[in-house]
C-alpha cells in the first residue's frame, strides 16, 4: 500500500455517516460520498465535499473507500455484490468498514479482500450520533496492523479512542460486546428509574445519584434526562441495535457462549419492536419497565 491517503470515498450518509464525512472534511481529507438519499449527498456538498452517481464513481476518485451502513447483508452486497467495490477497486486501495457487522461475515469479506489486492479493516464504532457530530467516537479496529497505522489520521479525525484490537474482525467482536452492555444499561436503568420513581423519588435525583457512583455509565450520561422526558427520538434506533444483538447470538452461538441476560433483554426489544417502537430510540425500552410496573416515571 503506497502512496497519499488523503482522498476518501464515503458509502453510507446517515445519521451516523453524514456527521463522520464532514469531520474528515474538517480535518482537510478530500471526501467523495455516496448515499441512495440526495439529502444527504447535498449536506456534504454545502460542508466542502463531493458526491459521487455510483460505487465505481467512489472508488475511482479515493485512496480509502469507509462504509457505514445498516446492516451486515448490506455491508456484504455493497462491497462484495454486482457492481460493488470488490469489482471496482484497484491494487493497494484500503477498505474501512464502520459498520457493525458480524464478525464471521467481516472474516470472510476480508479473505476476498485480499484476493483483489487491497486490505480491509473492521472499524465500528460507539458513541452514537452525538459522538459523530462531536468526533468523540470510540473506534476499535481489526485488521492489518501496518495499514491501521497509516489510517490513524483518518481515524483520529473522526474519533477521540482509537484502539487496535487485533487480527481481522477483532474490531466487530469488540462491537458486539459493546452492543451488549449498552442493552443491558438500558435495562438495568429503565429498571431503577420506575423502581425509585413508584417509591416517591425524583427520577432527576435518581440520576443525580447513580451518576456520581458506581452506577454511572454513558447511556446514563448521555440518555437518562431524556428517558425522564419520555424524548424517544432515535440517535440510536431501536430497530438497528436489535439487529446488532442478532450479531451477538450469533458469535455467542458459535463460540458456545451462553449469554442469559442478553437473551432477556433481546427478547424485551422483540416486544417493543412488535408494538411499533422499531424507529425509536433504543432508550424506549423504559416504557416497557413502565409498562410491567403499571407506573410511568416522572
Amino acid at each position: 500500500m503506497e502512496g497519499n491517503l488523503n482522498r476518501i470515498g464515503f458509502i453510507g450518509l446517515g445519521v451516523m455517516g453524514l456527521p463522520m464525512a464532514q469531520n474528515l472534511l474538517k480535518a482537510s481529507f478530500e471526501v467523495t460520498g455516496y448515499n441512495p438519499s440526495p439529502e444527504a449527498g447535498q449536506k456534504l456538498v454545502a460542508t466542502g465535499g463531493k458526491v459521487a452517481n455510483n460505487i465505481g464513481e467512489v472508488t475511482e476518485q479515493s485512496d480509502i473507500i469507509i462504509t457505514m451502513l445498516p446492516t451486515s447483508a448490506t455491508v456484504e452486497e455493497v462491497l462484495d455484490g454486482a457492481g460493488g467495490i470488490f469489482e471496482n477497486v484497484r491494487p493497494g486501495q484500503v477498505v474501512i468498514d464502520m459498520s457493525t457487522t458480524s464478525p464471521l461475515l467481516i472474516r470472510i469479506l476480508a479473505e476476498k479482500a485480499m484476493k483483489v489486492g487491497i486490505t480491509l479493516l473492521d472499524a465500528p464504532v460507539s458513541g452514537g450520533d452525538k459522538g459523530a457530530i462531536a468526533g468523540t467516537l470510540s473506534i476499535m479496529v481489526g485488521g492489518d496492523e501496518t495499514v491501521y497505522q497509516r489510517c490513524l489520521p483518518v481515524f483520529e479525525a473522526m474519533g477521540k479512542t482509537v484502539v487496535y484490537a487485533g487480527e481481522s474482525g477483532a474490531g466487530a467482536t469488540i462491537k458486539a460486546c459493546n452492543q451488549l452492555v449498552v442493552a443491558l444499561n438500558y435495562a438495568a436503568l429503565s429498571e431503577a428509574l420506575v423502581l425509585g420513581s413508584k417509591a416517591g423519588v425524583d427520577p432527576y435525583k435518581i440520576l443525580e445519584a447513580l451518576g456520581g457512583g458506581l452506577a454511572n455509565s454513558r447511556v446514563l450520561e448521555l440518555r437518562g434526562r431524556s428517558m425522564v422526558a419520555h424524548d424517544f427520538s432515535a440517535g440510536g434506533r431501536l430497530a438497528l441495535h436489535y439487529k446488532d444483538l442478532g450479531i451477538v447470538r450469533e458469535l455467542a452461538r458459535n463460540l458456545g457462549v451462553p449469554l442469559l441476560a442478553t437473551t432477556l433483554v433481546e427478547q424485551m426489544f422483540s416486544t417493543l419492536m412488535q408494538a411499533g417502537y422499531a424507529d425509536f430510540d433504543h432508550s424506549v425500552l423504559l416504557l416497557f419497565a413502565e409498562k410491567l410496573a403499571n407506573h410511568r416515571v416522572e
